[in-house]
């Protein structure tokens, strides 16, 4: 059995799917970096040394978009993206766990 079709991906410029690549890769690693979560110091090391590379992919998409004239962030169309590609579950790993009430 095939697992479910996802819905399509919404029409992006070739900037804002950068964008939405860039973004998604800076929220995996702070998801690989939280201290909330079980895992090892080498592990959120290595995490953190790539960040500085993504965090600059990401402003450099936000530049080109700039640049492009694209000044306006579509927050319907790029949310919608975003759900497409997991992100929910993906930036979930950013938070804190759920707390146990013992």
């Amino acid at each position: 059995m095939l697992p479910p079709e996802l819905p399509p991906l919404p029409a992006l410029t070739r900037a804002e799917a950068e964008l939405i690549d860039r973004y998604l890769e800076v929220v995996d690693l702070l998801g690989r970096i939280n201290p909330a979560r079980s895992g090892d110091t080498y592990r959120g090391l290595r995490a953190a040394q790539a960040l500085v590379g993504r965090a600059t992919a990401l402003r450099d998409a936000l530049t080109l978009m700039h640049q492009r004239g694209e000044h306006e962030l579509h927050a319907a169309t790029l949310a919608r993206a975003l759900r497409v590609l997991d992100g929910e579950r993906r930036a979930g790993r950013i938070a804190l766990p759920p707390g146990s009430d013992t």
